[in-house]
């Protein structure tokens, strides 16, 4: 019989989780808090070009993901991205020539990490061109209860709010998928009275925030200079408070304009994650000025604090579903940090509630 699923979040596990399920056959309502898909899978669109603040790029481990990226055909989507990458050695920014190529390839969506999530969440945010599928999207939707719906208890309805601060209930849900970070999770199932059992397993989960800074040097657009500071496109470190630094007009299908996407370490984004953002800005531009060596001012500067960003300890399962309550979360928290862990994971709930 098909049910109603309710689905809040629309990054990857969210999509991939809602998608399995028109599948299906069931009916699906997807709730975004954001204006667009992607989650973390996101992409900073400004006057000089895109920037991969969040996931930097993917590997395909997985056969279900790898079925599903040859299913869709998303070859105009994602591209293959070989980035000359350093190691950074030391607090101080010293960097050694070069770091071991990559064990497996690495991929990235095009024009922007954003892109893979929004085509695969192109059946429900669009229903209509895809065959009348009974699929619907609420952006800009914040989801903060979850309750017995009024005029059939035995179903769930969701209390949300607006971009505007309008107040919804939207009722008749069979099951409710939360693709959410796991602390909100655990937020949303508390203030709602529901499900101690699912809050408690959450409490051994640890995610990682992480400070993001993105850079732009559109001066280095002049004959003769293809790009300003180093050879190489990429660095990574252990020991720096610069855990990954990459300029973004390396990947496939970018703009030419140099810029690059800078991503503290947890630690020190865990220390640092209640300054102030031009505090936390001007730290990450030293940062940058050590490992590169550009000293120039950027013409455009901003930050960007993710409070979940990495998964130290997983759950260690790809999913929770309460069946008597048909309740479940999933998210690449699950089972690691990867994004096809995302994907793993709202396959698995998918499968587990049809």
């Amino acid at each position: 019989m098909p049910l109603h699923v309710a689905v809040v979040g629309g990054g990857m596990a969210g999509v991939a989780c809602a998608r399995t399920l028109l599948q299906a056959g069931h009916r699906v309502t997807l709730f975004e808090k954001s204006r667009g898909f992607g989650g973390r899978m996101a992409t900073r669109r400004t006057e000089f070009g895109g920037f991969d603040h969040g996931t930097q790029y993917f590997t395909v481990r997985d056969a279900r993901f790898d079925a599903a990226l040859r299913a869709t055909n998303t070859s105009a989507v994602v591209r293959p991205w070989s980035a000359s990458t350093v190691r950074v050695l030391d607090e101080l920014g010293h960097v050694l020539a070069s770091a071991p190529p990559p064990s497996e390839p690495h991929f990235v969506a095009s024009p922007g990490m954003d892109a893979l999530v929004s085509l695969w969440a192109q059946p429900l945010a669009h229903p209509e061109l895809h065959g009348g599928l009974l699929a619907r999207t609420l952006l800009d939707t914040h989801v903060n209860r979850i309750e017995r719906d009024a005029l059939h208890p035995e179903q769930w309805q969701l209390r949300a709010e607006d971009a505007q601060g309008g107040q919804q209930v939207l009722g008749g849900f069979d099951r409710v998928v939360l693709a959410i970070p796991h602390p909100q999770v655990h937020d949303l199932l508390l203030a709602s009275g529901l499900a101690p059992e699912l809050r408690q397993a959450l409490t051994a989960v640890h995610v990682a925030p992480c400070w993001t800074l993105m850079v732009a040097f559109p001066q280095a657009m002049q004959p003769g200079l293809a790009h300003l500071g180093p050879q190489w496109n990429a660095a990574r470190s252990t020991h720096h408070r610069i855990s990954w630094l990459t300029r973004e007009s390396s990947k496939p299908g970018r703009d030419p304009i140099e810029r690059w996407t800078v991503q503290a370490s947890p630690v020190w984004s865990a220390k640092h994650l209640e300054d102030d953002p031009e505090r936390a800005k001007a730290k990450l531009l030293k940062g940058f000025a050590e490992i590169t060596g550009i000293r120039a001012t950027p013409s455009h500067a901003e930050v960007h604090r993710w409070r979940f960003a990495q998964t130290q300890t997983p759950l260690g399962r790809s999913h929770l579903f309460d069946d008597k309550l048909g309740i479940g979360a999933c998210g690449d928290w699950c089972l690691g940090h990867r994004v096809e862990d995302a994907f793993v994971s709202g396959l698995a709930l998918a499968l587990a509630i049809a």
